[in-house]
């Protein structure tokens, strides 16, 4: 009997042990799965938040200006800068300008263009001549409105870039770029002494963004 008590006990105990071990199993199981799930749940929200970024990044946009003003601009900012030329007075040129443009003083502005009073360059042809744009006009992500093109005059062409900053309701000029180049190629010489090619010239360029914080863009 003694030998069956024990047994009986011993049957019981193993018993309660592996009731035990099987419960610690089971919830040692659940705790992984739980892990896992919590694991899990983060790394895919995550990837759907880098799917799509914040701050795309900006691109010019085509301007909202009809012919009849982009040739008003680009007629009135060469024009007085011819006028400043030939007066050697670019007080006007300065003031036509946006207040970043101005920036420069008209000292300045004598400065950077005086190869091109001395060479006695001639813009006047920009004002019966219609330009050739290769930059369509277009709003910077800054605000400006940039355009460039060409003068297709002859012996020489114009060529030329402008930005413009809104100021109370109008465009003011607030960068210019012009060069000369030949409108196309020279005709052979028939003396050897006289067949080199003379590069075309280039003229000086003026632009206040170096000097000056860009216009707010219009609202």
């Amino acid at each position: 009997m003694k030998t069956l008590g024990i047994t009986r006990r011993n049957l019981l105990r193993r018993a309660r042990q592996h009731r035990v071990t099987s419960s610690h199993a089971s919830r040692r199981w659940l705790r992984g799965a739980i892990v896992a799930i919590l694991m899990a749940s983060p790394l895919s929200f995550a990837q759907g938040q880098t799917s799509k970024p914040a701050h795309p990044e900006a691109t010019p946009k085509p301007a909202q200006i009809d012919r009849n003003g982009v040739l008003i601009l680009i007629r009135s900012s060469l024009l007085a800068l011819d006028q400043a030329n030939k007066t050697g007075n670019y007080t006007v040129l300065r003031d036509l300008g946006a207040p970043g443009f101005q920036s420069n003083t008209a000292a300045r502005l004598a400065e950077i263009f005086a190869k091109q009073r001395t060479d006695n360059l001639d813009l006047s042809g920009v004002a019966a001549i219609d330009p050739q744009l290769t930059v369509m006009p277009q709003i910077e992500p800054n605000g400006l409105m940039r355009m460039a093109g060409l003068f297709p005059s002859v012996p020489s062409q114009v060529n030329f870039e402008l930005a413009f900053a809104p100021v109370n309701g109008q465009w003011r000029l607030f960068g210019i770029s012009v060069s000369i180049g030949q409108a196309a190629p020279a005709a052979p010489s028939p003396s050897p002494a006289q067949s080199s090619i003379t590069p075309p010239k280039q003229s000086p360029t003026v632009s206040a963004a170096k000097s000056a914080v860009p216009a707010a863009a219009p609202k």
